[in-house]
This record gives C-alpha cells, structure tokens and sequence, in this order.
C-alpha cells in the first residue's frame, strides 16, 4: 500500500525525533478520547511537545487549533509540523537541550 503524504511526514517527524532521544507515541483513537489531539505526544527534557503532521498545504482543523491552543497555554509546545517546516521541529529541540550548535 502507497504511504499518504501526511504519513510520509509523520515518518520525517518520527526520524527527527528518534535521532534526538526524544519519547513520543501516536494517540490511538477509538472514538474514546478527545477530537482535535496532535497526532503525536512527545516528552524531551522534561518539556511536553505535540504535534500535528500535514501534507502540502493542508491546514488544521478548528477543533485541532483548539487543542493546539489549549496545550500552548498550559505552558506546552505544540506545533504544525509539514514538508516545509521541519527545521522549526528540529530548532525547538535544540533549543529546549540548551545546545545552540
């Protein structure tokens, strides 16, 4: 089966992330938790990330911002993360080791 474009830039993220050490997962959702989570929860350095893969120029949904929204003000970082921007993913990394190089 051919990979969606979405999905070849979650396996871009989850590249980025793994080569860092950074924990992550992707919520299962069964109908059970919360419409609108980033569709990956990480943890680095003891700061919490979530991030919302998208391909092209396909953007979030409202109830996505929402959540986005909700874990920026609750002190986290969360993110939209596509093909263009994966240096930014790769900057808040290296910004929350403290490592600048």
């Amino acid at each position: 089966m051919a990979m969606t474009p979405e999905k070849k830039v979650k396996k871009q993220i989850t590249t980025i992330l793994n080569e860092a050490g950074v924990y992550h997962f992707s919520p299962y959702m069964s109908g059970m938790g919360r419409a609108g989570i980033p569709d990956i929860i990480a943890c680095f350095k003891g700061r919490f990330i979530a991030i919302e893969a998208k391909a092209g120029t396909n953007k979030p949904t409202p109830l996505q911002d929402r959540e986005i929204l909700r874990i920026q003000q609750a002190g986290g970082h969360a993110m939209v993360v596509n093909e263009t921007n994966l240096d930014d993913l790769r900057f808040l990394i290296t910004h929350l080791t403290g490592d600048n190089a």
